[in-house]
């Protein structure tokens, strides 16, 4: 695959399929905090979820590098974390006021 396709692909993936499938990102991304949380006793965020679902891939990728789909998932999962923590980021540290005012809207 070609980078093109498979950013094409990754955006398939997070946008319609697995969006269908599993939901919004965050969501499923909050449950997996949960879990994960509990069970290894470190508070973790979203953005980790992907990161960690990332190594997962990395280290497939590794073994068979020339299989398709795990440099899909990473492309789809650096998306979502990406979204995820900027999601995340505003939810603890910005008011409405302060994001309002970053964005140019005041």
């Amino acid at each position: 695959m070609t980078r093109s396709e498979i950013l094409d692909a990754a955006k398939e993936a997070v946008t319609k399929d697995r969006n269908a499938t599993h939901g919004e990102p965050e969501d499923i991304f909050s449950a997996i905090v949960r879990l994960w949380s509990a069970r290894i006793g470190v508070e973790l965020q979203g953005h980790h979820v992907a990161i960690m679902l990332m190594d997962l891939k990395t280290a497939r990728a590794w073994k068979n590098p020339r299989h398709d789909d795990n440099w899909v998932d990473m492309a789809g999962y650096a998306a979502c974390g990406g979204e995820v923590a900027e999601k995340d980021y505003r939810a603890l540290f910005c008011t409405s006021e302060l994001v309002e005012d970053t964005e140019g809207k005041k």
